[in-house]
């Protein structure tokens, strides 16, 4: 529990989310039209090298294109989980952690990232064992990796109706999100009209029940 903690705390202190950008539905057939076009400056090869080394000059239709553009990629598989998750969770829930769980949770978050390149809990996780590791350089780089995500989603909505939502490629990225605006999942997640998931939150200040995510590319991704 102090892990996770801390984790938040870090996150939160180092984010840059709160962005001066427009909020607008993500217009998919443009998006896969751009990301698969090389002479495109939105081609997906070109924004996620950008990524990697993690670019923070990426403007928020550059990142948008990123995230959006990741579920038009052969590799998209939203369902899919990696085996390293088990051996993860197991060094997050000890009391103590070793110079070695650092090393072992850099590992091992690193072959999940393989499986979901975007997933915004990995990236804290490493941020937390590089500020351990002083390696600072490194959490900068995670913490803006993080930000590009989260600008490209908190671009899409506000998430507190259908025609508000958040807009999201993997139901990993809602728990999250749920996570870093500060709320705790309430329990309950129902998909509504086959299109939206509704997840409720705990009780908190602003009243909130829960928050509606448009899950369309990943359930695109189950059709044959």
């Amino acid at each position: 529990m102090k892990l996770l903690y801390s984790l938040l705390i870090i996150f939160i202190s180092q984010s840059f989310f709160a962005q001066d950008f427009e909020l607008k539905k993500p217009d998919f057939d443009l998006i896969e039209k751009n990301v698969k076009d090389k002479n495109s400056p939105y081609y997906f090869d070109k924004l996620y090298a950008r990524f990697i080394v993690a670019d923070s000059t990426m403007t928020i239709e550059e990142r948008r294109h990123l995230y959006f553009g990741y579920s038009f990629q052969d590799e998209y598989a939203p369902y899919e989980r990696s085996d390293a998750e088990q051996d993860l969770n197991e060094i997050l829930q000890k009391e103590e952690i070793t110079q070695q769980d650092y090393q072992d949770i850099l590992t091992l978050s690193s072959k999940i990232l393989k499986t979901y390149p975007f997933s915004i809990r990995m990236m804290e996780y490493r941020i937390f064992v590089y500020n351990e590791l002083r390696q600072y350089d490194d959490a900068v780089k995670e913490t803006v990796k993080a930000n590009i995500i989260l600008d490209a989603i908190l671009s899409t909505g506000e998430g507190t109706s259908k025609e508000s939502s958040f807009y999201v490629i993997n139901v990993i990225n809602e728990y999250e999100l749920i996570n870093i605006l500060g709320f705790e999942y309430g329990g309950q997640q129902e998909l509504i009209d086959g299109l939206y998931d509704y997840l409720t939150l705990k009780e908190n200040s602003y009243n909130i029940e829960g928050l509606y995510f448009e899950v369309s590319r990943c359930l695109n991704s189950l059709k044959f």
